[in-house]
């Protein structure tokens, strides 16, 4: 395989996850702005903190989740 093949391949892959990352964000985001303007000022630290860590590793494995998925789709590798 040309090094010019693999290096589109890569980009190719690249946008992909990014593509998916930037979709779960937005629905992320919305969640998590719901989240915060359900509290009051006195709730927003503590519990909440907690809540929007776990808002934010759930983006992270569900960007990975559809990178992995993606991949065995299509064969790529690095």
């Amino acid at each position: 395989m040309s090094t010019e093949r693999i290096e589109v391949e890569y980009q190719a892959e690249v946008l992909r996850i990014k593509e998916v990352f930037l979709q779960a964000a937005a629905e992320e985001a919305e969640r998590m702005a719901v989240l915060l303007a359900s509290k009051q000022d006195h709730e927003l630290l503590g519990q909440t903190e907690f809540e929007m860590r776990d808002r934010l590793l759930a983006l992270g494995a569900r960007t990975l989740e559809q990178a992995v998925n993606g991949r065995g789709k299509k064969g790529v590798s690095r």
